[in-house]
């Protein structure tokens, strides 16, 4: 009895499923693109993760290639250039958050906090453009102001009786010129979920606080500020996430043999060892430490966030 009412269960269970299926296919067929698109190019390339742990062969493949278990992780950990690429990486990183982060959420408030709606509109327009330049045109302007013959930062310097500075050659300039330009290309763009965020404040509070005699100032901060604190620990907590991951792109093309010293990261480290050497094990193996160490902060950061506020991803 209890056997054939389970069976009548699961039978009404499967029914009901293809009742919802044959009713809202439209649905299961648009989620069906991005979860095959995650599949195929997020999980897909997982295959050759097992390159780190193998003395990766081309001409004999993946499989046929023979183990060498964690050796390239301690080959990487060993080396004589191990913790120069991780300062590196870990101190532009810390530079940007700290440097950049304020940036935007202070430009939203403002954008917020301006009444005029056709300055507001412009402000924006001129704030979000230059998150849209390319990499490559965003590094060759940062070449060109920076220039020692013809860059306008080099003309003012002797406008104003000084002698001319080859800034992209001084290694402890090059974590300023990167984070600063950054800052500039994404402060725009950064302020939009915060200005979202700010715009989903209940009216009722500001009210509440005119009628208490607060200025402009104490409505920001005691209003507008612990409002958008959550999105401030989400984003905090992505940011901590991907601490090791600065961007590849932009480090590489300002590069040059006078920078290296402080320029030199794991993502450029990689691409030098994995295409121009063709250390394809080795390369595997950093990048997989990379990931491994940026999911333990991530897990670090999001578990401080749930134990010293509200907020957490999961």
């Amino acid at each position: 009895m209890y056997t054939k009412n389970k069976k009548s269960y699961r039978d009404r269970l499967k029914k009901s499923y293809w009742d919802r299926l044959k009713k809202s296919w439209q649905l299961y067929v648009i989620i069906a693109l991005p979860v095959a698109y995650v599949l195929l190019f997020s999980y897909g390339p997982m295959y050759g993760i097992q390159i780190a742990f193998k003395d990766f062969d081309p001409y004999i493949g993946i499989w046929k290639s023979p183990w060498v278990g964690i050796q390239n992780i301690k080959r990487f950990v060993t080396s004589y250039s191990f913790n120069r690429i991780i300062w590196n990486t870990i101190s532009i990183s810390i530079y940007g958050l700290i440097a950049g982060m304020p940036v935007p959420i202070l430009l939203a408030i403002s954008l917020n906090e301006c009444s005029n709606v056709k300055l507001r509109k412009l402000v924006q327009t001129i704030t979000y453009a230059p998150h849209f330049i390319s990499t490559v045109v965003m590094v060759s302007m940062i070449i060109m102001f920076l220039s020692v013959n013809s860059g306008g930062l080099n003309n003012l310097i002797t406008f104003f009786g000084g002698t001319r500075r080859n800034f992209m050659a001084e290694p402890m300039l090059f974590q300023t010129i990167y984070v600063i330009s950054g800052i500039w290309q994404g402060m725009g763009y950064g302020s939009i979920i915060y200005l979202a965020a700010l715009t989903s404040i209940d009216p009722t509070y500001y009210e509440a606080a005119i009628i208490d005699g607060a200025t402009r100032i104490k409505k920001i901060f005691y209003i507008d500020l612990p409002c958008i604190a959550p999105t401030i620990i989400i984003l905090l907590i992505l940011n901590a996430g991907s601490l090791l991951s600065v961007g590849f792109e932009k480090i590489y093309l300002m590069q040059n043999d006078l920078n290296l010293r402080k320029s030199e990261i794991i993502a450029t480290y990689v691409y030098k060892q994995g295409i121009d050497s063709a250390d394809f094990s080795y390369s595997t193996a950093v990048s997989l430490f990379n990931s491994i160490v940026n999911l333990i902060l991530l897990t670090a950061v999001n578990k401080l966030a749930s134990i010293y506020s509200e907020t957490s991803l999961w």
